[in-house]
């Protein structure tokens, strides 16, 4: 369930709150090794647990940087829901920083400030984030963004 729950016609009012943090969600090597088939991305450093524990800082594999990113969708819907939208569409990302890397098995979890909201022309509302992701346990967060919703009214 959201933290946050506003409407279409009232998003404006959260601009500049820090609506909180997500819901934990663990980055294990199952996890990394579906996204390394998908994306095509085998570098031993997150595919190759025994090889990482002998050569690796740390001695685990890591997660991808672009999963940890592709992970704020299911990790921002546990902070804002925004009731009356027909649908909404990521459209992209101003600046995206991998600050720290996520050793397999580590749980993760997204903080979500509202830094403003865009009417645009076509009649949707084009929402810009600044998100953090958190790794449990390590003062260093794995990601910091900006990030870029547009939301769509029902019709």
């Amino acid at each position: 369930m959201a933290k946050h729950v506003s409407h279409f016609d009232t998003i404006e009012t959260l601009i500049g709150r820090n609506l909180g943090a997500s819901d934990w969600l663990t980055l294990d090597q199952k996890r990394i090794d579906t996204f390394a088939e998908a994306t095509g991305d085998f570098q031993w450093i997150h595919v190759d647990p025994e090889r990482a524990a002998r050569e690796f800082s740390g001695g685990r594999t890591i997660a991808h940087g672009y999963l940890t990113l592709s992970v704020l969708s299911p990790l921002l819907k546990d902070i804002l829901q925004i009731d009356g939208i027909g649908h909404s569409i990521n459209y992209g990302s101003n600046r995206v920083r991998y600050t720290n890397t996520v050793p397999s098995g580590s749980r993760v979890r997204a903080h979500l400030t509202l830094k403003s909201v865009e009417q645009r022309g076509d009649g949707a509302k084009q929402l810009t984030n600044e998100v953090t992701v958190e790794i449990e346990g390590d003062s260093r967060p794995a990601l910091v963004a900006e990030t870029v919703r547009v939301i769509f009214l029902v019709k």
